[in-house]
């Protein structure tokens, strides 16, 4: 079965920079469209960013002009970068898609497992 992989979470100062990976296990599956969530403790899920089918990007307000939602030259690869992060942007980041099989619309609503972020001095 294909898998979501996150990459790229860790311990990071104030002020610093991240970019998180989130690949399908197989490279015959690719991201038709993808959403990176965030949850920190004791607070509900948000969406943080989303890019869909057609490349349109869409950002929570309190990410605008800090993160970067974007496809890789490998089509079944989305990067998340995260500039200027701020002590709440700590959270565990998962990411969701769509994917398509050879091609072809496959299924929705595949989920990575979830990297860290800290920022903390």
């Amino acid at each position: 079965q294909v898998q979501l992989v996150e990459s790229g979470g860790g311990l990071v100062q104030p002020g610093g920079s991240l970019r998180l990976s989130c690949a399908t296990s197989d490279s015959i599956f690719s991201i038709n469209a993808m959403r990176w969530y965030r949850q920190a403790p004791g607070k509900e899920r948000e969406l943080v960013a989303a890019i869909t089918s057609t490349s349109d990007t869409n950002y929570a307000d309190s990410v605008k002009g800090r993160f970067t939602i974007a496809r890789g030259n490998a089509k079944n690869t989305v990067y998340l970068q995260m500039n200027s992060l701020k002590p709440e942007d700590t959270a565990v980041y998962y990411c969701n898609a769509d994917l398509k099989r050879l091609g072809v619309y496959y299924s929705y609503n595949y989920w990575g497992q979830g990297t860290q972020v800290t920022v903390s001095s």
